[in-house]
């Protein structure tokens, strides 16, 4: 299997069937690029995708089943006869303190947004290997450097992509795979909405986790980054013959990494005499 032309590569998305995932498989599929493109509920998909049909898989996938995500993987190979860009893009936020979180809760905030991403590495990485080119895109956050209250199964998940990214790029690097984490800010998308951002059975009042959800609920459809602008740099990555590991999108996502990274500094210098007092005398 040989690497396709730039407007000819095979896409592989989960969470394709609303927000950013079907913004990026419709500019896809524009451009003349082949999308495998996953979903609870692949009628789901048709339904919102009927143009250029032949160059489009719907694929219903269970991303915390590996048996799943491995026969999805294959059925895009089989139906395409190639694999060139994979997008981890299916994720949703959970806002509820860690004390608050159940032990179910916080697992299935894993099981989808960490190990449903593991789920498909571990799946297309054999036929990117073997071919020996591909671009495996993860879709962090800001939230994947940068933590605020209330959302911390989320961050778990996030900050984790962006380790897991970075062990990738260096693991498939010399077998000409790429990987870049993608680091978003705030962009107008379903995000916000109900199915993608998700409230806790049980509260507990001083932590004012209600509040933190209104908050969020309140800020959908006003988020300052545009989706259409995000889908353009998205399919220019995955066509970059030289991409970064890691690439910030938003004016906002860039300020609070910049501010979370210059509190570190200040907070490692001040504790430096310490940090540097534990070897051996």
């Amino acid at each position: 299997m040989s690497e396709n032309k730039n407007n000819e590569k095979v896409w592989f998305i989960t969470g394709a069937s609303k927000g950013m995932g079907l913004v990026l498989v419709k500019l896809l599929l524009s451009k003349g690029n082949k999308v495998a493109a996953t979903s609870r509920n692949a009628e789901d998909l048709k339904t919102k995708i009927t143009e250029h049909t032949e160059h489009f898989l719907p694929l219903q996938v269970d991303l915390t089943s590996d048996d799943s995500v491995k026969s999805a993987v294959k059925q895009t190979v089989e139906h395409f006869g190639n694999l060139d860009v994979v997008v981890n893009n299916a994720g949703y936020a959970l806002v509820g303190s860690i004390e608050e979180l159940t032990d179910k809760e916080f697992r299935q905030a894993l099981d989808v947004n960490l190990f449903g991403t593991v789920n498909v590495i571990r799946a297309a990485a054999p036929y990117l290997r073997k071919q020996r080119s591909g671009h495996i895109i993860n879709i962090s956050s800001a939230g994947g450097y940068v933590a605020m209250a209330n959302i911390g199964s989320y961050h778990a998940s996030k900050f984790a992509i962006v380790g897991i990214t970075e062990a990738l790029a260096l693991e498939m690097k010399a077998l000409g795979v790429k990987a870049t984490v993608l680091l978003p800010g705030s962009f107008r998308t379903s995000f916000l909405e109900e199915g993608s951002l998700n409230s806790i059975e049980h509260r507990i009042e001083e932590y004012n986790s209600e509040q933190t959800f209104a908050g969020m609920s309140a800020r959908a459809g006003t988020q300052p980054g545009d989706p259409d602008k995000l889908a353009a740099e998205l399919i220019r990555l995955g066509e970059s013959e030289n991409p970064p590991v890691h690439l910030i999108l938003g004016p906002d996502s860039y300020q609070w990494i910049m501010d979370k990274r210059a509190a570190e500094q200040k907070e490692f210098e001040a504790y430096k005499e310490i940090t540097l007092s534990t070897d051996f005398d």
